[in-house]
């Protein structure tokens, strides 16, 4: 490749009590005149939600201050209003049904067209978004993309608790997602053509309302003209959103520069590799994309790592990249060390008031 794929970042938090740790309804508060900090602050589904995004970035420490300066901002402004930030994939204390909605007719028909669905959905993940130079493109990454969606996820996982308890997944996250009809890992299409085709029977049929409610895990953003990967929680920390980033610039450039057929995996195994990277995370067993036979997820990783080894070195995101791995099989994922706050006393506080340290950036 001649030069690097751009790339930028959303990151969606949830909003807690500053003396509770519970759900705090404040995102509205919050946001108000946000834009003067400079950097994109947003209101998500529900009012104890917020989001920001980053520009648009070719260097990951661009992209890590970016996301910084947006963590900050919205911690800044939270503490004005006696809530906190928090960077998980679900919440831990005081979730109540249904969802308290944004004031948007466009959620509201949403909560209309879906019913329940809609009544406890208090997720948040982390979106990256690849530049590419057009449908086609995206259409060749998307399906190489869909042999590594449960290694991104189980890498990604930062949601084991629910309902005040302990789920036993990684990402409980993504099994409350996946009850969505548009959710779930992409089908492998042929050419762009036989993707907007599909987008389109999905809107005809009411399973969404417009483009921008087909939720599967990579997808032509219907904002941008980027492809956007949505399939992991949100980021425990800005350098773990960095490192998702430059993995999924990796799988992008390799397989652009590679020109390999994608593999045509069966529905099927895509659907049980992502229950597994659900259920394990990175510390249990992932599906080898290929073989479909239960394999370390750490080995997949390093079957990953050596495959986009080339694009890393190209960006000068190696290291960067082997120090997040690294990091993160001696730590745990977001889910493991969420895990280990509640087991020093068994106090589902003391997971949130982690959970809130761990957000703010060094």
């Amino acid at each position: 490749m001649d030069g690097l794929l751009t790339v930028g970042v959303e990151e969606e938090f949830v909003l807690v009590e500053a003396s509770t740790g519970h759900l705090a309804n404040r995102a509205e508060d919050v946001l108000a005149g946000a834009d003067r900090h400079e950097v994109d602050l947003q209101p998500e589904i529900a009012q104890y939600q917020v989001e920001s995004a980053s520009g648009i970035c070719t260097d990951m420490g661009v992209l890590s201050d970016q996301l910084t300066r947006a963590r900050r901002a919205l911690i800044e402004r939270a503490a004005g209003h006696d809530a906190r930030l928090a960077a998980t994939g679900t919440p831990v204390l005081g979730l109540t049904m249904p969802t308290p909605l944004t004031n948007s007719p466009r959620y509201h028909r949403m909560a209309q067209e879906m019913g329940a669905l809609t009544n406890d959905l208090a997720i948040c993940g982390c979106h990256v978004h690849v530049g590419l130079p057009d449908d086609e493109s995206k259409i060749f990454v998307s399906n190489h993309l869909r042999q590594w969606l449960p290694t991104l996820l189980a890498l990604g996982a930062n949601s084991p608790y629910w309902l005040d308890g302990d789920t036993g997944y990684a990402s409980w996250r993504y099994v409350v997602w996946n009850r969505w009809p548009t959710s779930g890992a992409p089908p492998h299409f042929d050419n762009a053509a036989e993707y907007y085709a599909a987008r389109e029977e999905i809107v005809a049929s009411g399973a969404a309302i417009d483009a921008g409610m087909l939720y599967w895990d990579v997808r032509l953003s219907a904002r941008h003209p980027t492809l956007e990967l949505r399939v992991s929680d949100v980021a425990p920390t800005v350098e773990e959103a960095v490192l998702m980033a430059a993995l999924v610039r990796g799988i992008a450039s390799t397989a652009l520069s590679s020109g390999a057929v994608p593999p045509k995996l069966p529905p099927h195994l895509v659907k049980v590799a992502m229950w597994r990277a659900a259920r394990d995370g990175l510390e249990g067993f992932g599906v080898d994309p290929v073989t479909g036979s239960p394999t370390p997820a750490s080995s997949i990783v390093a079957s990953l790592l050596r495959w986009i080894r080339p694009a890393l070195e190209f960006a000068g995101d190696y290291e960067r990249v082997t120090a997040g791995i690294d990091r993160l099989l001696l730590d745990g994922t977001g889910a493991a060390r969420q895990r280990r706050a509640f087991a020093r006393r068994g106090r589902l506080d003391d997971v949130v008031g982690f959970l809130v340290a761990q957000t703010a950036p060094v």
